[in-house]
């Protein structure tokens, strides 16, 4: 998950200390999928992972695949 964000422009004070920064839309929308990931990833971190293989047999017991 290695996001490249190229800000489009940025908005300063009258210090002209940057106070703001403008992207694209598609910029912002990759930056609220990788955060909504970091969060389902850290909401999960002490569950007991299961081998593929279980996870095949439950998937195919409850007629996923």
């Amino acid at each position: 998950m290695k996001t490249i964000i190229s800000p489009k422009s940025y908005i300063t004070d009258k210090k002209g200390s940057t106070t703001a920064v403008i992207i694209s839309k598609k910029d912002y929308d990759q930056l609220i999928e990788d955060y909504q990931d970091l969060l389902f990833i850290a909401e999960r971190k002490d569950e007991k992972s299961i081998s593929m293989e279980d996870f095949k047999r439950k998937l195919k017991a409850n007629g996923k695949i």
